[in-house]
C-alpha cells in the first residue's frame, strides 16, 4: 500500500466535509500545504448521461479567461498562406508531407495538432498514431479548420478540450495553484458554464450531478452545484 505523505495527511484533515460555493472551495484548496512545484488545478464534473448513447456524448472546448498556466506546443498541417498564419500565431511545428512522415515514424512531441481542411488527405492516415494519444484533428473539436491563425492563437492563449469518459465525467485543467483565487474562480466558472450549455436534449433528469476541484497532489473539494 502506498505511503501517504505528512503533507497529504494534513491536507486530508483540513478537507471540508461539505460541498462549498465555488469561491470558498477555491480558498479551501489553496489552504492546503503547498507542494514543491506549481500544481495544476483541475475541475471534474459528474454528468447524468449514458455514455453508450451517441446523442448523449458531451464534448467541446473553451478558451479560459486566464489561460491554464501552461504553454501548449502546437503542430499544424498547412501550406502556403495558412502555413504562414500558423507560424505568425506561434505554432512550434508547421509542415506538410515532411511533418506527416515524422508523425508516421512515431514522433508526437506536441500537445495540440491542427490541420487545414485540404491537409486531411495527409493527416487521415496518421490516425493510428495520433488517435490513441488524443491528438487527431477533427472538425467537431475545431482542430480541422480554415481559421488556422485564430485557432493556433486560442490554444496558445489557454484553450482546453474536454469529452466525457465512460463514467460520465468531464474534466479539465483550469489553472495553476499559483493563480490568485479570483482568477481560478473565473476559469472554473467559465468551464462549468460551458459544460452546462451542452446538455443533450434527450436528458430529462439532472444533468450536473456533482463537481469537485483538486490540485495535482491534493485532496478534492466538493462544489455546491
Amino acid at each position: 500500500m502506498p505511503k501517504v505523505s505528512k503533507r497529504l495527511k494534513a491536507a486530508n484533515k483540513k478537507r471540508p466535509a461539505d460541498a462549498l460555493p465555488l469561491s470558498d472551495a477555491v480558498a479551501a484548496l489553496k489552504s492546503f500545504d503547498a507542494a514543491k512545484f506549481d500544481q495544476s488545478v483541475e475541475v471534474a464534473m459528474r454528468l447524468g448521461i449514458d455514455h453508450t448513447q451517441a446523442d448523449q456524448i458531451v464534448r467541446g472546448s473553451i478558451v479560459l479567461p486566464n489561460g491554464t498556466g501552461k504553454t501548449k506546443r502546437v503542430a499544424v498541417f498547412a501550406q502556403g498562406a495558412k502555413a504562414e498564419e500558423a507560424k505568425a500565431a506561434g505554432a512550434e511545428y508547421v509542415g506538410e508531407e515532411d511533418l506527416a512522415n515524422k508523425v508516421k515514424d512515431g514522433w508526437t512531441d506536441f500537445d495540440v495538432c491542427i490541420a487545414a481542411p485540404d491537409m486531411m488527405k495527409l493527416v487521415g492516415p496518421l490516425g493510428k498514431v495520433l488517435g490513441p494519444r488524443g491528438l487527431m484533428p477533427s472538425p467537431r473539436a475545431g482542430t480541422v479548420t480554415p481559421e488556422i491563425g485564430k485557432t493556433v492563437g486560442e490554444y496558445k492563449a489557454g484553450k482546453v478540450e474536454f469529452r466525457n469518459d465512460k463514467a460520465g465525467i468531464v474534466q479539465a485543467v483550469v489553472g495553476k495553484m499559483s493563480f490568485d483565487g479570483p482568477k481560478l474562480v473565473e476559469n472554473i466558472q467559465a468551464f462549468m458554464d460551458k459544460v452546462s450549455t451542452l446538455k443533450p436534449g434527450s436528458i430529462k433528469g439532472t444533468f450536473i450531478k456533482g463537481a469537485h476541484i483538486s490540485a495535482t497532489m491534493s485532496p478534492s473539494v466538493r462544489l455546491a452545484v
